[in-house]
């Protein structure tokens, strides 16, 4: 037994009904969790890799989003590599504090799982979108496409939430200005990303509760789905 501001309690007991306890669930189905664990993991991922990629110059060959290497010898997993890898300090720090800035309200809205599907199958989307549109030899990299992509989830979450959503808005434009006024942008990556973090986030939202999860799940498995399906058609044309 331990002292308690109650009287006495058995240790074993709270433990016990702490396990039966129902965890308190986000406002969009998700567990609520006070910590953006997943944010931070991301961060520290893309900072690992670009340390790895600044000593070995290598690594960005084999690892960045090239056209050519995934049709014709089968190096799918540059579509997800890519979107951790960065040209110089500066591309880095701008993506990382944009992921920082939305990442965190954003998991706590959504919860880590749906969060963690958000981010990557808006990194996909921006790569397939590159490997879609772009020179097959270009090589690209930037975890650019999940950023917009959670620039459009947050813009239709905060909207869901009836937060004011000009400046997120405005954020997005100014963005857009950038990604079709300097040269050396995926502008692919960032409308492949975007789209694809939007139409999530709307299933994410806007499910109705009775069938929530049911339709989240299905919204994320049909973009995987679609995901795969461009893949397919795009390695099947540059190939035949």
């Amino acid at each position: 037994m331990r002292s308690a501001a109650v009287g006495h309690q058995c240790v074993e007991c709270v433990r016990a009904g702490g396990r039966t306890m129902r965890q308190a669930r986000t406002v969009f189905g998700g567990r609520v969790s006070t910590t953006p664990v997943v944010t931070y993991t991301l961060i520290a991922l893309n900072v690992v890799a670009f340390v790895l990629q600044s000593a070995d110059r290598g690594l960005e060959r084999r690892y960045a989003l090239a056209a050519v290497a995934v049709a014709f010898d089968g190096q799918y997993e540059r579509l997800v590599t890519s979107a951790f890898l960065h040209y110089g300090i500066a591309h880095l720090l701008l993506n990382m504090w944009a992921l920082y800035v939305v990442g965190q309200p954003l998991e706590q809205w959504l919860g880590r799982l749906r969060f963690s599907a958000l981010y990557g199958l808006s990194a996909l989307g921006g790569s397939v979108m590159v490997y879609l549109l772009s020179a097959p030899n270009t090589l690209t990299a930037g975890a650019s496409g999940a950023v917009f992509g959670l620039f459009g989830a947050i813009f239709v979450v905060s909207k869901r939430l009836n937060y004011d959503v000009r400046g997120i808005a405005v954020l997005i434009v100014i963005n857009l200005v950038f990604t079709f006024t300097f040269s050396g942008i995926s502008w692919q990556g960032h409308i492949g990303g975007l789209i694809t973090g939007s139409a999530l986030a709307l299933a994410y939202a806007y499910a109705p509760r009775q069938s929530r999860t049911l339709i989240q799940l299905g919204a994320s498995l049909a973009i995987a789905a679609a995901v795969v399906v461009l893949i397919v058609l795009r390695t099947g044309q540059l190939t035949l």
